[in-house]
């Protein structure tokens, strides 16, 4: 069987080290989705909503997340990020909110989970407003 790297010999949880591990350039680019019913959808296209700007708030969102990530997913471990973009389309044809987060830093380990939950957030607050 394949060891999981969070796991000891023995199955308890663990945090990896990355003690070791020269830094390194490290990018990440993460994709999501928010579909919405069409008259939700020309209201957000309009941007008429009755809470605001939502695409710019979903992006704000997205990048405040991302900066706390490791707070938010147990053993990820605190990295700085040098970058996170965040763009943000809408997809007439299909009613839908296109999210896209690129994340860059040099560090010990990747920035997955940063541009994960970057686009997690912007996605929820799409939904929420």
């Amino acid at each position: 069987m394949k060891k999981f790297s969070h796991t000891t010999s023995d199955g308890k949880v663990n945090m990896v080290s990355i003690l070791k591990k020269e830094p390194s350039f490290r990018t990440a680019v993460a994709y999501g989705e928010v579909l919405l019913n069409r008259e939700t959808f020309l209201v957000l296209r309009r941007n008429a909503l009755k809470k605001g700007d939502v695409l710019t708030i979903a992006k704000i969102a997205g990048i405040q997340a991302a900066k706390i990530t490791s707070g938010l997913i147990p053993l990820c471990h605190n990295i700085l990020i040098s970058r996170i973009d965040i763009a943000i389309k809408l997809n007439v044809k299909k009613s839908l909110v296109e999210i896209t987060s690129f994340t860059e830093t040099n560090a010990a380990t990747g920035i997955e989970m940063e541009a994960l939950t970057a686009v997690s957030v912007a996605a929820l607050t799409v939904y929420d407003m």
